[in-house]
């Protein structure tokens, strides 16, 4: 990709082997202004970009990882139960607080 002033074909090749490797951001910085403006101007380009794509996530379908969301999953729960927890705590010590407490003078008074 060091190669400056590359032709429509020479940039979809290294574009596919940007997307192949994992590497496309690595490939859009190697652009020429020239060749960002000739990639954007280009249908050509993006046709064969879509069959690119298409051919390599055929070609690396079984190689692909998908996210495991059952970790994600369980975190969420756990800390919807924490804040319940903790909802159901403070509306207790709200309550609480609102009763009078007795003092030991009022204990120790006799009715009339």
């Amino acid at each position: 990709m060091t190669d400056t002033n590359r032709k429509i074909q020479e940039l979809l090749i290294d574009y596919a082997a940007a997307l192949r490797d994992g590497c496309v951001p690595i490939f859009l910085k190697s652009l020429t202004r020239q060749e960002g403006q000739m990639i954007a101007s280009s249908s050509e380009f993006w046709d064969a970009a879509d069959i690119v794509r298409i051919l390599n996530d055929v070609g690396f379908a079984d190689k692909a990882v998908t996210a495991d969301v059952g970790l994600f999953a369980s975190r969420v729960d756990a800390n919807v139960v924490s804040r319940l927890k903790k909802a159901k705590t403070s509306s207790r010590g709200k309550r609480s607080t609102g009763a009078k407490s007795i003092t030991k003078t009022q204990k120790n008074e006799k009715p009339i």
